[in-house]
């Protein structure tokens, strides 16, 4: 038995909560993953997981080994990549999954770069709004906007997309041009609303103007939860988008869209990259989250870095 691959498949049982599922993401056999898991604790002399038809559970001492078999991992990357040559060269696979639209108007057109500068790194990106298992689904990191709220990730804020409202000037000819937030909740208007994908509700909006400060939730026909289907929605004069500059900036150069409520302020919207903790950083995830970094940077920086 090969202690280490049966440390790694331990380590990722305990983190997918299933054999099936570790088996998946070590792209091996559940027969294999089970084997390794019980010559592991043959060897130890110890139970480290409790199995039921429905559910594994670690038991105590799985979890105190859990925790040093992590660090020991990220201790082997390190030595991998300590080397000179090895750590001015990151390589092996990375997934990542962001937000459809910022894949394909920011990061996609930067990636020649990236893949240019490191061509030893398989990149396999996820371009999607959906809620992400990071564990179970072996993807290394998301980028994503709005606060973090799930406590089993590190995040690491790397920007802040400023956003207005937005309509189609057919549209507005139809139902004319709002000069007050409140009126977006009349009859004669209609907002594009934007699902949250967590728990399936429509995202409100934030405004304020000196002191006046509003909450808009409007009125909608259509909900979305895809970020360049909502945009087309918005393009197609089916209401009022909230919508980053970054995607509405050629839309508006080209009089497809209109900014409305320019006076308003809406809240800008942070951006994150985020990753499980129990999963060691390894240098071809760092160099990444660098990168995008300092791409995003560029584009949608921090509200705090601003020149005021």
């Amino acid at each position: 038995m090969d202690r280490f691959d049966a440390m790694q498949a331990f380590a990722r049982v305990v983190e997918t909560g299933s054999f099936t599922k570790a088996a998946q993401t070590l792209q091996v056999s559940r027969t294999t993953v089970t084997q390794l898991v019980q010559h592991l604790e043959a060897r130890l002399r110890v139970r480290l997981l409790n199995r039921t038809t429905r559910q594994v559970n670690v038991t105590a001492d799985g979890a105190a080994y859990y925790e040093r078999v992590v660090r020991l991992l990220a201790d082997l990357d390190d030595a991998d990549t300590s080397l000179s040559g090895a750590a001015a060269e990151p390589r092996g696979r990375l997934r990542i999954d962001v937000p459809a639209p910022l894949a394909r108007l920011l990061l996609v057109p930067a990636l020649p770069g990236f893949l240019a500068r490191y061509p030893d790194i398989q990149l396999d990106l996820g371009a999607s709004d959906r809620n992400i298992d990071l564990i179970g689904e072996n993807v290394d990191a998301v980028i994503r906007g709005g606060e973090v709220t799930d406590p089993s990730l590190v995040a690491r804020r790397i920007g802040d997309l400023q956003a207005g409202l937005y309509a189609a000037p057919g549209y507005l000819r139809e139902a004319g041009i709002p000069d007050h937030p409140a009126v977006l909740a009349d009859s004669h208007h209609r907002v594009v609303g934007y699902l949250r994908s967590r728990n399936g509700q429509v995202l409100p909006y934030t405004l304020q103007r000196g002191q006046d400060r509003i909450t808009v939730q409007g009125r909608h026909r259509l909900a979305l939860d895809d970020g360049n289907a909502y945009l087309a929605a918005g393009l197609a004069g089916l209401g009022v988008l909230w919508l980053p500059d970054y995607m509405a900036a050629a839309h508006v150069a080209r009089d497809e869209l209109t900014r409305v409520l320019a006076d308003w302020r809406v809240a800008p919207m942070p951006l994150y990259v985020a990753f499980p903790p129990n999963r060691h950083v390894s240098v071809k995830l760092r160099v990444f989250i660098d990168w995008v970094g300092a791409l995003l940077a560029e584009h949608t920086p921090v509200e705090s870095m601003r020149p005021r």
